[in-house]
């Protein structure tokens, strides 16, 4: 893959990332940790946070710390942003990209497991945003949040996602518009399937569930973690000053609706 990067392109930045210890967000961290950034994320799993900090201190030459939080817990989400800014200095971008989700019909959901995703997604989201108001609010901040397709069309077994990535997406869009003259710049990236996730794998587990997807994808092919993360390093860059509020697919297409071969068949009249 061509490098549209230059070497050290994120030296002395500081980018916190929640849900940072794996898949997608831990995949924008090591892009930012390769391009010279410090990197501090937080996650629940105190082991898998160890981890992660371990895989970027390896992927870059900045400093990288962790901290096991909750994205649900506000006092602990203002805690890690005071720690990071205290140990890394201003935050210069903010990812947050923590998430839960499940296959469920509505009638097998219970209204804990509906509020559980609606909390992490939605309310983390808000949390993560609204705490780091007082560490991110100058020109030139960019906060991005990871939102879904299901954010903008309605998916069958996922009403709780649904609703949870269409808070996300608004709640981006009405920051950027309230933010916006303090030169904070909003956005939301939507990936689309994404190989070596945890997501895929269960939604995928076989090659024939695997070549189907793939087949309903107008480029015919899952997205790699580092297309994410190139995504948000462009809209974190000096390359995107005038970009907010924005919602942006990096999903192959996918958002466009099926371009199976079953699809493209036009039927004849008469």
């Amino acid at each position: 893959m061509t490098d549209l990067f230059i070497p050290n392109a994120c030296a002395g930045k500081t980018v916190f990332i929640a849900g940072g210890s794996s898949g997608i967000n831990l995949g924008i961290g090591l892009r930012f940790a390769e391009l010279g950034a410090n990197v501090s994320i937080i996650s629940r799993d105190a082991d898998r946070v160890a981890g992660a900090v371990g895989q970027l201190e390896e992927a870059g030459s900045g400093r990288m710390i962790g901290r096991s939080t909750d994205v649900r817990d506000y006092a602990a989400v203002e805690e890690a942003l005071k720690a990071t800014h205290d140990a890394l200095g201003p935050i210069d971008v903010l990812v947050s990209g923590a998430a839960g989700n499940f296959l469920s019909p509505v009638v097998g959901l219970s209204a804990n497991a509906f509020r559980t995703v609606v909390e992490i997604d939605l309310i983390g989201t808000f949390n993560v945003f609204r705490a780091a108001w007082d560490y991110i609010a100058r020109p030139g901040a960019s906060l991005l949040a990871i939102t879904a397709a299901q954010g903008k069309r309605p998916v069958m077994f996922q009403a709780h996602a649904c609703a949870a990535k269409a808070g996300i997406n608004l709640l981006t869009q009405t920051l950027a518009m309230e933010w916006g003259p303090a030169g904070v710049r909003v956005n939301a990236i939507a990936p689309g399937p994404i190989a070596d996730t945890a997501g895929m794998s269960k939604l995928a587990a076989s090659e024939a569930a695997t070549a189907a997807i793939k087949g309903r994808i107008p480029l015919r092919d899952y997205g790699r973690k580092r297309d994410i993360a190139d995504m948000a390093v462009f809209l974190s860059s000096d390359n995107a000053p005038y970009v907010t509020g924005a919602i942006i697919d990096c999903d192959g297409g996918m958002i466009l609706g099926d371009a199976s071969a079953d699809a493209l068949t036009v039927p004849v009249r008469g």
